[in-house]
């Protein structure tokens, strides 16, 4: 039996035309029973008595990039820990974070914002015509380094083990956002200093969770702002717990947090392996399928090992009205508006993302769609 059917076999309402991976997956029956359950309990035993043991779920991720369940904290979204993160790392005035310009809109915001407020200095690496960041552009002296493994609106991955090994070589803590990989790529031999990342894409957990997963703290990272939950009371400031305890926020969806340790479990149960060559495959089929019909050009290379596929529309489409006729045909696809990449894209692009378990009859129906 193939992986796909194996991925399917729990997801019985799973809708035959879902290519919104990289947007929101679909979350399996046990993912949502385990969901419903915990929200029972709570009602049942109320929700501070309720609070489930966490500990596995967190084993569970934490072992997708080579770390331990004490280095992984629960948040809200993948926007939240990147803000959680760098809203508590304590850089020097004048310390160099660098950066690509396919960085993700709200982590370019969120930059901004702190390099006014904090007289950080940002530095933007190049890149290839691909959007891969040069090795050789990365410079020592660099305080920081964030880079997307792949972004929202390009299926490129990044060399994150290579890039992984200079940043260490250098000495420059490397954050690596995940959102779009893991359960995607391989990402286990980046070995970054922090990994920010979000349940509901190709982990295919719920909505409403995201994590930081930070194997390499100092003393210079710490919460934005502390929590009882992962501080101590202490004059004159308060002392940060040991741990990714001291990132995360007590109060949130814990329903969700049990269902994203289930989709984690089914992960592993597959065999991660087995999940990313079997998205691999899926994405150069799409590609190959898509690349031309109706004048529409994949942006990334034929040959990229990711399921993320992003199109460039013809002088005579635009990715709107495309997934809009994707719409009128049961398919569900994502437009990538500018302001996901601001300083890459110019213009909106139309993703395609397949699932484990997507039928060849789906991709040549968008196929045949695309070409009206």
């Amino acid at each position: 039996m193939s992986v796909g059917t194996l991925w399917r076999a729990g997801r019985s309402e799973v809708p035959p035309g879902h290519l919104d991976a990289a947007g929101c997956n679909v979350p399996s029956d046990r993912v949502l029973d385990a969901v419903v359950a915990q929200l029972r309990l709570e009602r049942q035993r109320g929700g501070y008595a309720a609070v489930p043991d966490l500990t596995a779920a967190k084993s569970a991720l934490a072992e997708l990039v080579g770390a331990g369940p004490a280095d992984v904290a629960f948040l809200e979204s993948g926007t939240a820990a990147m803000a959680a993160l760098l809203g508590g790392w304590r850089l020097a005035p004048g310390s160099s974070v660098g950066y690509t310009r396919t960085e993700y809109g709200s982590t370019l915001m969120l930059l901004r914002r702190l390099a006014e407020q904090r007289d950080w200095k940002l530095l933007e690496l190049p890149v290839d015509d691909d959007g891969r960041l040069e090795l050789d552009g990365l410079r020592a002296g660099l305080a920081l380094m964030i880079l997307s493994h792949i972004g929202s609106h390009r299926g490129v991955v990044q060399p994150a083990a290579e890039i992984g090994a200079r940043c260490r070589a250098a000495g420059i803590p490397l954050v690596l956002d995940v959102c779009q990989s893991l359960g995607h790529v391989e990402v286990r031999g980046a070995g970054a200093s922090a990994y920010v990342g979000t349940s509901r894409k190709w982990l295919a957990g719920p909505r409403g969770v995201g994590f930081l997963i930070v194997p390499d703290l100092t003393p210079a990272m710490d919460a934005a702002a502390p929590t009882l939950g992962g501080h101590l009371w202490n004059e004159p400031l308060p002392l940060p717990l040991p741990g990714a305890v001291r990132y995360e926020s007590s109060e949130g969806a814990i329903a969700a947090r049990v269902g994203l340790g289930v989709a984690v479990l089914e992960q592993h149960a597959l065999g991660p392996s087995t999940v990313q060559a079997a998205l691999a495959d899926l994405g150069r089929t799409a590609r190959g399928l898509l690349d031309g019909a109706g004048g529409w050009r994949v942006a990334e290379p034929l040959d990229e090992p990711s399921a993320l596929v992003t199109l460039r529309p013809p002088p005579s489409d635009t990715a709107e009205h495309a997934a809009a006729r994707a719409a009128e045909a049961s398919l569900l696809v994502s437009v990538v508006p500018t302001s996901r990449a601001p300083l890459d894209l110019r213009e909106p692009v139309l993703r395609v993302s397949p699932p484990l378990g997507t039928s060849m009859e789906t991709l040549h129906t968008l196929a045949r769609v695309l070409a009206r």
